[in-house]
């Protein structure tokens, strides 16, 4: 809870749960507002994810496609996965870049966090640069099927400017991407 914005923060007051399934947990809270009132806020309890921006010694980066039931089509994203209960952030890093691309990676640094859709969730994504990349084979979970792609960062970023990225996640990883590799951002890389 933010301290700095008493004028802005929401206190809750009861929460109830309206779906617990094998993915999605939805919670509904009542609410005190600043201004006295109540309100509710329904939303999305997500146990976090990574994602993973794999760099290649060659200079492209690993990209998969994946249809993604939702929005009816197959998107290019990084790869990424929910964090499993109880799972340290970087094994989950390192366990869905291996069994999504089949790639291990030798050094790890962790860019930063996002929030992916924060009006309707609490999902948290940690946003991995990995290099050093060996390539063994994927061990894609059972129903998952994934296409490998390999790309030039230059081509990758004209692809979310033109609109071929669509997935949030990645638009975001671009952003990191960009920024490292022309050397405005700097991350700290470690075995």
């Amino acid at each position: 809870m933010s301290t700095e914005d008493p004028h802005l923060v929401e206190h809750t007051v009861a929460t109830e749960e309206l779906l617990k399934a094998s993915f999605l947990h939805v919670v509904r809270d009542t609410v005190r507002l600043p201004n006295g009132r109540t309100s509710t806020r329904e939303y999305i309890l997500h146990p976090g994810a990574v994602m993973v921006i794999p760099l290649l010694d060659d200079g492209r980066i690993v990209l998969e496609r994946q249809y993604r039931h939702p929005v009816k089509g197959v998107l290019v994203e990084f790869p990424a996965g929910k964090l499993d209960a109880g799972e340290d952030h970087l094994a989950c890093a390192k366990r869905e870049l291996l069994e999504e691309t089949g790639y291990a990676a030798r050094e790890w640094a962790l860019a930063g966090a996002l929030n992916l859709a924060v009006g309707y969730s609490d999902e948290c994504i940690d946003i991995w640069f990995a290099r050093g990349l060996t390539l063994t084979k994927p061990e894609l979970d059972d129903g998952e099927f994934v296409e490998v792609i390999l790309a030039d960062p230059g081509d990758f970023l004209a692809w979310c400017r033109d609109g071929k990225v669509k997935d949030s996640k990645t638009l975001a990883g671009a952003l990191w991407l960009q920024n490292v590799l022309s050397g405005a951002w700097n991350l700290h890389w470690r075995s």
